[in-house]
């Protein structure tokens, strides 16, 4: 029988057993944390960021667009304020750099640098029919200059009119032919392209009048070669 002036004897074995329960799980847990090593460390309860959201939130919001030119002006006008001397050698280098790119792939016929106008199946068969051809047309700009010399000479100036309007009209001949060419041909081979008529002929006509070493872009064929 346990009187209430006595001790309960038993309550200092259960408190030393509970006191070498918790050393134990600590030796147990300070045995796991040395078994991972180092370079353990305990979870953090939350998914870890990924990179573009990190980045996101160290440079902050992102600006809108420009909506207008002078707003684009504006950006980068105080764009250029803060940036260094160097800083502007080097995008001033880089741009440069990207106009070249651009036009020696323009130049070569990429679809994704040319001109809306150059753009498709159809127009780059139609440069490569003129390119195969040899046009009367491309005589112009030599003969202007030829003209123009001649205009100077008092003795056969008078003659340089009579020269030019029938400069003008085998030149229009040679038009004719060349756009009724390009149009039947393309009609052919690409007939859902939505391309032909005078529009289509006048292309074919402009391309026909510079000289060949300044068409844009670079003829892709010699003239004589099948198309």
């Amino acid at each position: 029988m346990k009187l209430p002036w006595k001790k309960d004897d038993s309550a200092p074995a259960d408190e030393s057993v509970e006191t070498l329960d918790d050393s134990d799980s600590t030796d147990s847990v300070a045995l796991s944390k040395s078994q991972r090593g180092s370079a353990y460390t305990p979870a953090k309860g939350r998914p870890t960021p990924s990179r573009r959201e990190a980045e996101g939130r160290r440079r902050g919001p992102v600006a809108p667009p420009p909506t207008t030119r002078a707003e684009a002006r504006a950006r980068k006008k105080e764009l250029r304020s803060s940036m260094s001397r160097e800083d502007k050698k080097k995008a001033s280098a880089d741009r440069r750099a990207q106009r070249l790119e651009q036009r020696e792939r323009m130049m070569a016929g990429d679809e994704r640098y040319l001109l809306p106008r150059d753009r498709g199946d159809a127009r780059r068969y139609t440069r490569n029919l003129v390119d195969s051809r040899r046009n009367f047309a491309g005589l112009f700009m030599p003969f202007a200059i030829v003209l123009i010399v001649v205009m100077f000479v008092p003795s056969i100036a008078v003659y340089s009119t009579f020269l030019l309007l029938a400069f003008v009209i085998l030149m229009a001949i040679d038009g004719v032919i060349l756009g009724r060419m390009v149009n039947k041909r393309v009609a052919q081979r690409y007939p859902d392209a939505g391309e032909g008529g005078l529009k289509l002929g006048w292309y074919a006509f402009t391309r026909a009048t510079q000289l060949r070493q300044m068409r844009a872009p670079k003829p892709q064929v010699s003239p004589g070669d099948e198309v």
